[in-house]
């Protein structure tokens, strides 16, 4: 009973801060700021979403986000996965050490890569461009890493019957490993899609136009340089956490499965 009692105190302590951007989203302007907060408050309306719509192209800016994101994640989720079968089940000089050197470069922040990633950009020409935007997304060491751990789990028998068959790699590949790993696709299809929706630094440094903006670089139009119409942002935050929600619930089941399947030998 008590750890129940805890897992509820802890729900709620999570979900007050969706529950208080869905309130204020639907506060009028004047009462946003009132104190003490007003969790119910008078004359409710979805004026904020209206002024969202009216102030900036919305539907395109969610749109190029939407289409950046599932891009993003479906080639994250081809490059990683054909990457960690090649680590996981191909022999090769030096494949130990060339992993370790792969996982090495989650200890270098973006911040760091800004530069030259502007610099590489400029070069080719692509600055201000949906490519350049998507591109240095394609490759995710995390999920070569977090893949290559599933595929490792699949029994190598598999692969064994399988060229007794007279399958080659390809066939192992997308017939057996992949259909065995669906788990972990799915989970690391979440953590793509999200850190692809959220993103903001390298979105700011290379759009310039307002057609290619993305959500997040909206969201921050959204903050005047004196005042900021808070219940309005927060319509527009509503907007953006409801695809990670949609897209949490469509692939719950495979989490929880991955999670299960991490502490089995």
């Amino acid at each position: 009973m008590a750890r129940r009692v805890l897992l509820v105190l802890g729900a709620l302590v999570m979900l007050f801060p969706f529950a208080w951007m869905v309130i204020t989203s639907i506060t009028p302007a004047g009462s946003v700021l009132a104190t003490p907060p007003d969790f119910t408050p008078d004359g409710a309306n979805l004026d904020a979403y209206r002024r969202l719509l009216d102030t900036m192209p919305f539907w395109r800016i969610l749109l190029n986000s939407l289409w950046i994101g599932v891009a993003s994640t479906i080639l994250q989720l081809v490059t990683s996965a054909m990457a960690a079968y090649a680590f996981a089940r191909l022999p090769f000089p030096g494949r130990g050490a060339l992993f370790a050197v792969y996982l090495a470069t989650l200890m270098v922040p973006l911040q760091v890569l800004i530069v030259p990633l502007f610099i590489e950009m400029r070069t080719v020409n692509l600055i201000d461009t949906y490519f350049a935007v998507l591109a240095p997304t394609v490759a995710s060491a995390f999920g070569v890493f977090l893949l290559r751990q599933a595929i490792a789990q699949v029994p190598k028998e598999f692969d064994e019957a399988a060229v007794l068959d007279g399958a080659g790699h390809f066939r192992i590949f997308v017939f057996i490993v992949v259909p065995l790993i669906r788990p972990a696709l799915a989970t690391f299809a979440i953590f793509a899609f999200m850190a692809s929706w959220n993103s903001y630094l390298w979105p700011l440094v290379i759009i310039k136009s307002p057609e290619f903006m993305t959500l997040p670089l909206g969201l921050a139009e959204l903050h005047g340089r004196f005042t900021t119409e808070w219940n309005v942002v927060m319509a527009g935050s509503v907007v953006s956490v409801l695809p990670i929600i949609v897209l949490y619930l469509i692939a719950q089941k495979q989490v929880i499965a991955s999670v299960a399947q991490s502490g089995l030998k």
